[in-house]
Parts: structure tokens; C-alpha cells; sequence
């Protein structure tokens, strides 16, 4: 009896992870997010695990008039920085993104001052908040999607971040309809497990 209790309990888990995708701002609707929301999906990264409960993850959400400035900053950086590289499609793109965001929440890593837990660790533990984030996102209908570029990483400073803190990218999130929601398949766990 427990054991089928505990698979009808995990069916709706089940599904919210695999209904996660990474939705991109073009297809987000002008709906803004409110508050308890964002306190919810926050909420919910920071019961991720954490190895010696240093809790590395730090985040500064951005929605309003700081998404033109961010905007103004990625902007500028893209510019500075492409180099022979640059394209007018792309700096488009990177800026429109976050036009078209209802929030953004930059993502960020503290390490633990006595290095007492390996780099990696910290990192995967930021990365499991994002699930996190993700997922709750995904259960709410809300778009989002984890942009790691040079831009982003390179704004710790300007999103607020203490000294110390890295930033490992922008957490792009707005409502979308059901049609922009994609499908998507992965190959069969067998092909990826060994049973020893």
C-alpha cells in the first residue's frame, strides 16, 4: 500500500519535470508577475540542496525601469566586447530578450569564506535552485529560461551583488500560452544507465 501511494504521490512531480522547457522571452505575454509570486519561485530555489548548508546562491530580481538599464548595460557590453564577431541580429536579440521579460532574476554564487566545500559543489547547488525555479515556473505556466552569456556573467556589479558574489547568468521569466509551450523527448534512460 505504501509503495503505491508513494508513486500516486510522485505522478505530479513526474509531470511538472518533464513539462520544463526553456522558453524564450519573444513568445512571453505583457503580463507582469507579481510579488508573491516571485516570492514563491524564490522561495523554492532556496530549498535546494546545499552541501554544509552554505546556501552559495544569491539573487537580484530586476523587473521595471532596472530592465531598461540592464538592458543599456548588456547593450553596451555586447558592443565593447564582440569585436569582429559583433552582429546587429544578435545585439537585437540579447536586448530584446529582456525587453520582453516580465522579471529577470540575476543568479548569483557566494562561496563559502572558508572553502570549506569544493567550487563545483557550490555551482551545482546554484544550478539546483534554478531546477528549482524552473520547475515551479514550469507548474505556474510561466515561461523562463537560464542565460549564461559573457554579458550577463559579467554584471554582478551593476544587478547589486555584493563583493564576492559571481554572477552565472539571467533567469528570464514571463507568461506564455499553451501553443508556445514545445515539445521536447530525450532518448531512453536505458541508453544512459548500467545496472551493476
Amino acid at each position: 500500500m505504501f509503495f503505491n501511494l508513494s508513486c500516486m504521490l510522485l505522478s505530479p512531480v513526474s509531470d511538472i519535470i518533464r513539462r520544463r522547457r526553456s522558453i524564450y522571452p519573444p513568445v512571453y505575454k505583457d503580463t507582469p508577475i507579481s510579488d508573491e509570486v516571485i516570492l514563491e519561485i524564490l522561495e523554492n530555489a532556496n530549498w535546494a540542496p546545499t552541501h554544509k548548508m552554505t546556501q552559495p546562491w544569491r539573487f537580484s530580481v530586476i523587473r521595471g525601469e532596472k530592465l531598461t538599464f540592464v538592458k543599456d548595460y548588456i547593450g553596451q557590453y555586447y558592443k565593447d566586447n564582440a569585436g569582429q564577431e559583433y552582429s546587429e541580429l544578435k545585439y537585437h536579440k540579447m536586448t530584446g530578450n529582456i525587453e520582453k521579460s516580465a522579471c529577470i532574476i540575476a543568479i548569483g554564487m557566494h562561496r563559502d569564506s572558508q572553502d570549506a566545500v569544493a567550487e563545483w559543489e557550490e555551482m551545482a547547488a546554484v544550478a539546483m535552485a534554478v531546477q528549482n525555479m524552473w520547475l515551479t515556473c514550469a507548474s505556474l505556466g510561466i515561461g523562463a529560461y537560464w542565460g549564461t552569456s559573457a554579458a550577463a556573467r559579467s554584471a554582478a556589479t551593476i544587478v547589486g551583488f555584493e563583493e564576492g558574489v559571481r554572477c552565472l547568468g539571467f533567469f528570464f521569466m514571463g507568461y506564455t500560452s499553451e501553443e508556445n509551450w514545445p515539445k521536447s523527448k530525450r532518448s531512453a534512460i536505458q541508453n544512459h544507465v548500467k545496472w551493476l
